[in-house]
């Protein structure tokens, strides 16, 4: 099971970790007390570092290349994983954050603006979570309310009146189910965004990058192309939600998530995606800029691709290519 919570030391964040993540951790933990024995010219550790390096890397490549479903989930749910604000400013320069609407209020839980990425102005725009308990409370949990589906919405809009491509960032547990919500329109705001980013006509794509839940997720994923990272996971409902109606059991949640086909290697399989961002070995939270620097090349090579077509062409090839879903032969 995941690990508790992320700790602050002197304001500086600490990794944490996840069960199947402890041996290796531990032979991280032997490692910096030898260098610190070595550095401190007490005892010179420098051969035995090297071996359990060597024996670090062995491990973290076995684990990561054998985990179950239910581990990739806990992965893609990771407090240290990197957020939307986390990979913008590794992604992209000369970001100017959006706020708003123009119809209720600015909604925390997405975050969007332009910015550029080598040099190519672009709109990129995505959910948002905390990592203390008041940035989660400020973000919502990364939960979007109405009016941030309108924000992101506006924001699309402006793209595509100035001819600028779009990004989205993807990285919410769901779209959030309040009165308030509900009340304000929730799932309007939802239906609106799938219909009209469906004839966007500008190029966009999307990423994956953490938790991609349900039409909360998919209110910023009618793309060009859509890609995940390595360890996200991409479904119509939680784990947790699925064995809770399928079996009266949220425990069972680890079957449920063998079944649900939510990782990135089984939708890509499934035609539901259109590649996977590969990770640093050891997932994208051991290292922030590692991930940024696949994501970033991704981004652009799907770029590339996109100009290649007309505006007509861009247009029906994206709404063609989400009609397929969902199509099967009987017999």
């Amino acid at each position: 099971m995941l690990l508790t919570h992320l700790r602050f030391y002197g304001g500086k964040m600490i990794l944490q970790h996840l069960d199947f993540e402890k041996p290796i951790a531990e032979l991280e933990r032997k490692m910096e007390e030898l260098r610190e024995f070595t550095v401190s010219g007490k005892i010179d550790f420098t051969e035995e570092i090297r071996k359990l390096d060597k024996k670090v890397k062995k491990l973290q490549t076995e684990t990561f290349s054998n985990l179950t479903k239910w581990q990739k989930v806990l992965l893609s749910r990771h407090i240290n994983r990197p957020y939307t604000l986390d990979y913008i400013p590794l992604v992209f320069t000369d970001f100017t954050e959006l706020h708003g609407d123009r119809n209720f209020k600015d909604d925390p839980a997405i975050v969007g603006g332009l910015a550029k990425i080598d040099g190519m102005p672009v709109m990129v725009m995505g959910q948002q979570k905390g990592r203390n308990t008041k940035e989660k409370l400020y973000r919502n949990f990364g939960m979007p309310h109405p009016e941030g589906y309108r924000k992101a919405l506006r924001l699309m809009r402006m793209a595509e009146r100035f001819n600028v491509p779009i990004v989205t960032f993807i990285d919410t547990p769901g779209a959030y189910p309040g009165l308030g919500a509900e009340e304000r329109g929730q799932a309007e705001a939802i239906a609106k965004n799938l219909k009209e980013m469906a004839v966007l006509k500008t190029p966009i794509v999307s990423i994956v990058i953490g938790e991609g839940g349900s039409g909360g997720a998919l209110a910023i994923g009618v793309s060009d192309r859509v890609l995940m990272m390595e360890y996200a996971t991409y479904s119509v409902i939680s784990p947790e939600g699925c064995a809770a109606i399928l079996w009266s059991d949220g425990t069972k949640a680890e079957l449920a998530a063998e079944a649900l086909k939510i990782t990135a290697d089984d939708l890509v399989e499934l035609g539901v995606i259109d590649g996977v961002v590969k990770e640093p070995v050891g997932g994208a939270h051991r290292s922030h800029e590692g991930a940024a620097q696949n994501l970033k090349k991704a981004i652009l090579d799907s770029f590339g691709e996109l100009k290649k077509l007309s505006t007509e062409e861009l247009t029906n090839k994206r709404y063609d290519k989400f009609r397929k879903m969902g199509m099967f032969v009987e017999g």
